[in-house]
């Protein structure tokens, strides 16, 4: 589990949560639309911001430290 964490601090993971945020955030509200795709885009919100500002959101759910620069330690 470690490994997952330490990808996810990574700057490869940190660009790959951020595209994927990005992704859902255009699929909400340029493919879905509606209701639907708001809610989309607003789940997208989530691993856009933990990719931007270095923060894990699970990783203390694991006993692992919540900033990214902790996690690379």
């Amino acid at each position: 589990m470690n490994a997952l964490f330490g990808f996810l601090a990574s700057t490869n993971g940190r660009i790959v949560r951020s595209v994927a945020g990005l992704v859902l955030i255009l699929v909400g509200l340029l493919v879905i639309g509606g209701t639907a795709g708001v809610i989309v885009a607003l789940i997208g919100v989530a691993p856009l911001a933990a990719g931007v500002f270095d923060v894990c959101l699970f990783a203390p759910l694991f006993g692992l430290a919540f900033k990214g620069s902790e996690l690379r330690k």
